[in-house]
């Protein structure tokens, strides 16, 4: 039976993980034959076939309040809309299901900010946005790509173990090193003039500061002069490079580092490469991490990111532990680059071929199937139909 599915995300732009996820999803539940709309406060890029979307502009001079103002909004315009079921990649009420790839914001508060922080209005609308989600009496399912969240998740809100749905990888398949592999590599390195003896580093990410790229300019330049001379490093996002570049410069390395700006050639980037260099601050679950494992690339990470648990499972790289220390990063660069790769290589291609890492769309498309069941069998009801319960009233709060 054909349902109204409404998905919603604060911001779409092309290269995030967060939302190359939720354009497989949508596009996924529009070939089941569902009446799809993705609401947003802002979208650029192509927009998924089958899909309607519609922006819902939210002005705010923060990045706080104007989240809080497009979840209002897109609260009352979903249920004018009367979507059977709402899917969320952004915190807000009224979610049926909400796809947690941020780890929890009260843990990070408590643990990284002062007291005073929580007297502040950015504190109250995401603390909000938050407990509607998570707390206790909220009827939302969650759905959870990084199983180490959920304890943290609980202890903060007294969250039903029920309510987590853990979820498997969801890495394109066009990752995978093939048969093609060593061709992609040598195209990727003709592209960039790299002869064999050269060593590519490889950083990806739509925001460069978040995924740490002035840490790994650090460690670069940081490199013994017979490691930085036959090394190179590739940045490839979509964000402003120039404080990057002017960082670069000043290291002394502005001309062993290419800045590409976003690029669609993931696979070949990934061949061309010696080493993923992501020693992220924040990087909610880094599905790049779990691209470069799939294609044989060694990763060097830090542990914030949700999927370092597969990199370390795998042995297929190195994970900096939190907090992080820029000396330690320095050094385990250089002792990765002295030593051979190959090994990684192999470890990670064989954790790949002996686990599910391309699963999470199946997965997802399985509760949502499962959800509309219920609803049509008259078991489950929509979040919309169910007794409204006020953010600030939805459990949890600030207790350890």
């Amino acid at each position: 039976m054909s349902m109204k599915i409404a998905l919603t995300i604060l911001r779409y732009f092309p290269h995030g993980g967060v939302q190359r996820d939720l354009f497989a999803i949508a596009q996924a539940c529009a070939h089941s034959g569902h009446e799809v709309r993705i609401f947003a406060e802002s979208w650029q890029g192509e927009r998924p076939s089958g899909c309607e979307v519609e922006c819902l502009p939210s002005p705010g001079r923060s990045e706080s309040l104007r989240a809080y103002r497009f979840a209002v909004a897109t609260e009352a315009r979903v249920a004018s809309w009367e979507a059977d079921l709402v899917l969320g990649f952004d915190l807000m009420p009224g979610l049926d299901v909400y796809f947690a790839a941020a780890p929890c914001y009260l843990e990070k508060v408590h643990s990284e900010r002062s007291s005073l922080y929580r007297l502040t209005p950015d504190y109250r609308h995401r603390s909000r946005l938050e407990a509607a989600v998570f707390g206790s009496l909220s009827p939302t399912r969650i759905l959870l790509p990084d199983p180490r969240q959920e304890p943290v998740f609980r202890r903060w809100y007294d969250t039903p173990a029920e309510r987590f749905v853990h979820l498997p990888p969801g890495v394109a398949e066009d990752r995978r090193a093939g048969g093609n592999a060593e061709a992609l590599r040598a195209l990727g390195r003709a592209e960039f003039d790299l002869d064999d003896g050269t060593l590519l580093l490889l950083l990806m990410g739509s925001n460069l500061v978040s995924k740490g790229c002035d840490r790994a300019l650090r460690a670069f330049a940081a490199l013994p002069s017979s490691l930085r001379g036959r090394a190179r490093m590739l940045v490839v996002g979509a964000d402003d490079p120039s404080p990057m570049q002017r960082l670069a410069e000043r290291l002394g390395i502005g001309a062993h580092v290419i800045f590409e700006g976003a690029r669609d050639d993931v696979p070949r980037l990934l061949q061309a490469a010696d080493l993923l260099l992501h020693p992220a601050r924040t990087a909610k679950a880094g599905a790049v991490l779990l691209e470069a494992l799939v294609a044989g690339l060694p990763v060097l990470t830090s542990a914030t990111c949700g999927y370092a648990l597969h990199v370390d499972a795998a042995g297929a790289g190195v994970v900096m532990r939190e907090p992080f220390v820029q000396a330690a990063l320095d050094l385990t660069l250089a002792r990765m680059l002295e030593e051979s790769l190959a090994a990684y290589r192999r470890r990670g291609l064989a954790y790949a071929a002996r686990h599910d890492l391309h699963g999470q769309r199946r997965r997802v498309l399985a509760e949502i199937d499962g959800l509309i069941e219920g609803m049509n069998s008259g078991l489950l009801h929509s979040a919309r139909s169910r007794a409204e319960v006020a953010p600030s009233d939805a459990g949890g709060g600030d207790r350890p």
